[in-house]
């Protein structure tokens, strides 16, 4: 460990969780000792008489006791499974490019170099401790070289922590942006290699893996009264060390900062840019443009090459972003790999699991998109799909077709009928006028039922738009409810399941060690589910979108920082946004009619759904 003042503060707080677990062991051996002391004094005649022989009948079995839970306790720390993320483990075959300059990055910097390397669907990069046994073997030989021990393979040397790289950095960023960046991450396995340092992080990651063990549902009564000992004491230690165990962490991290400004400094702070820049495509990337094409069972393949198009596109866009095109006559880092592709598959995989809950491999359900197929496979797909729920919902409200369309007999679906639905002063004036003829009307109309009470979001809209928001909301949670089981609950219910299998081919095989739980899928959900008024808004802009399709020539598009967009003579339409918002608001269709007019497109006119 270097002489960096935040290597030795990360030292000094080391020494204090280690102290902790000291203590805890004494407590734990207190009542042995003394019931030693007691059956010594007993044997040597010292320690004689009706208390001393009272002392020692209670104080034994207690001892005893206490030293079965000290090593049930011990035991559960010692081989519970510490958390891990998932990952795409790259094998040094698979990138060769990329370990040497990480191993350059290393030398230049004077620490061990990284064990392996591994990708992750996001826009960070930390390094990973994976030595626990439940991890799986130990590094191969050739990751033991990397490390610098694989020339004598016969002595125990520390493994190094993996590098996890976010795979949108090796698309967007420049070779020499990803080594100024990677360069304080890298800096850490120094004080990693400590073994103050590490064995403080083994005992704290320790406790938290016997928390979870302890937190783990579907056990015996038994089980579950025994490791709620368990987890108590567990979680004990960890609120006594965790002031300390964060301070160490800070303590390594600026440790690592210090160390790494003499490489590349001036080239990382430009990088530091180009990470922000990252993150943003990444998550417009992501819950704009994959998202609906998740919810379709389909995945785009080609995520991180995305993200590079949606930053291109932002740099055309903003000015602030005109010099960040430039540097792509640069060599990517991705060019870094053999197979960039395969490796971009696997990590688009990996994402929609973590975000969305998909199944771990493609199936006839969860199939592959590219990007030049998103457009008809997801854009069209939706938005018909969503228009056909919205008449169905219509259909069992009785809603009947707007009078003077193309197809009043046949119940064809129309825009002209959604939009009667909805304007209200056009609505009422009908049923007006039906009520005060003599006789039955020609046919029944329902009264809209008013918006529920605990719908706070529909408490602006008006009661037709607030009825029919709700239904679409609990006809899409009964599709939800009677769909296929979950895809991350399909295969084996084994409680824990591999990292995603890469696509025949990659170079990044399936890593063994990739433990993970997959019974608590999406990881990370990207959005919030969907409000009664969203669903009513998307519904009504797909069915506007397959009106304008079928009756005005436009067609489905991808923007890639806005997700699908509707064409019309090859440009972009405007935001229809407003207009359904006034519609389900005010119960005024004006404006939408007005802009429908504009375009050409014809509401009384059949559309085709799915």
């Amino acid at each position: 460990m270097g002489v960096e003042a935040g290597a030795q503060a990360a030292r000094a707080r080391a020494l204090v969780v280690l102290r902790i677990r000291s203590r805890a062991l004494a407590v734990a051996l207190l009542p042995a000792a003394v019931a030693v002391i007691l059956l010594a004094g007993a044997a040597t005649g010292r320690l004689v008489g009706p208390g001393w022989d009272a002392a020692r009948w209670i104080l034994t079995p207690v001892a005893v006791l206490v030293l079965l839970a000290a090593a049930g306790i011990a035991l559960v720390v010692a081989r519970a499974r510490p958390a891990m993320s998932p990952t795409i483990p790259i094998t040094e075959e698979a990138a060769p490019d990329l370990y040497r300059m990480v191993r350059d990055l290393a030398d230049r910097l004077d620490v061990p170099a990284p064990s392996a390397i591994a990708l992750t669907p996001d826009c960070d990069s930390w390094l990973e401790d994976r030595t626990h046994r439940a991890h799986g073997p130990p590094p191969a030989e050739e990751h033991e070289d990397i490390a610098g021990g694989g020339r004598h393979t016969q002595r125990r040397h520390p493994v190094a922590p993996v590098l996890v790289i976010g795979s949108p950095f090796l698309w967007w960023m420049r070779v020499g942006e990803l080594r100024a960046v990677l360069a304080p991450v890298v800096a850490g396995t120094g004080p990693s290699a400590h073994p103050d340092i590490a064995a403080a992080r083994r005992f704290v990651r320790g406790l938290d893996a016997a928390v979870a063990v302890a937190s783990a549902p579907h056990r015996g009564p038994v089980s579950r009264a025994v490791l709620a000992g368990v987890g108590w004491v567990a979680r004990l230690l960890l609120r006594s060390c965790r002031v300390y165990a964060a301070e160490m962490e800070r303590g390594v991290a600026a440790a690592a900062a210090e160390r790494a400004q003499a490489v590349d400094y001036g080239l990382r702070i430009v990088a530091q840019e180009q990470v922000g820049l990252a993150y943003a495509g990444w998550d417009r990337l992501l819950t704009r443009v994959a998202l609906p094409a998740w919810r379709m069972g389909r995945w785009p393949s080609r995520l991180d090459a995305g993200v590079v198009a949606a930053l291109t596109e932002l740099s055309r866009r903003d000015r602030l972003a005109e010099g960040f095109a430039s540097r792509l006559g640069e060599r990517p880092a991705c060019d870094l790999l053999e197979e960039p592709g395969a490796v971009d598959e696997a990590a688009s995989l990996l994402a929609a699991r973590l975000f969305h809950g998909g199944p771990a491999g493609p199936g006839p359900d969860w199939s592959p998109v590219g990007w030049s197929e998103y457009p008809e496979e997801v854009v069209d797909r939706k938005w018909r799909v969503d228009a056909a729920r919205l008449h169905r919902v219509l259909d069992a409200m009785g809603v009947r077709p707007a009078p003077g369309s193309t197809a009043p007999n046949t119940g064809g679906p129309t825009l002209s009928r959604v939009l009667d639905h909805l304007t209200t002063g056009r609505a009422d004036h009908l049923t007006d006028r039906l009520t005060d003829r003599a006789g039955e009307t020609p046919f029944p109309i329902r009264s809209p039922e008013p918006p529920p009470d605990d719908e706070e979001d529909l408490s602006g809209a008006t009661p037709r738009s607030a009825t029919l928001a709700a239904r679409l909301s609990a006809e899409l949670s009964r599709e939800e409810a009677t769909a296929t089981p979950s895809p991350s609950a399909t295969g084996p219910s084994t409680g824990a399941s591999t990292a995603p299998s890469p696509p025949a081919g990659s170079p990044a095989t399936p890593d063994p060690a990739a433990l993970w739980d997959d019974r608590t899928l999406p990881l990370f959900p990207l959005q919030p589910p969907r409000t009664a008024r969203e669903l009513l808004a998307d519904h009504l802009t797909a069915m506007i979108c397959c009106a304008a399709m079928d009756t005005a020539g436009a067609t489905p598009g991808l923007d890639w920082l806005d997700g699908p967009t509707l064409l019309h003579n090859g440009e972009r339409t405007a935001d229809l946004a407003p207009k359904i918002l006034t519609l389900i608001e005010d119960g005024d269709s004006t404006p939408l009619r007005a802009w429908l007019a504009e375009l050409g497109i014809r509401p009384e006119k059949p559309v085709r759904l799915v």
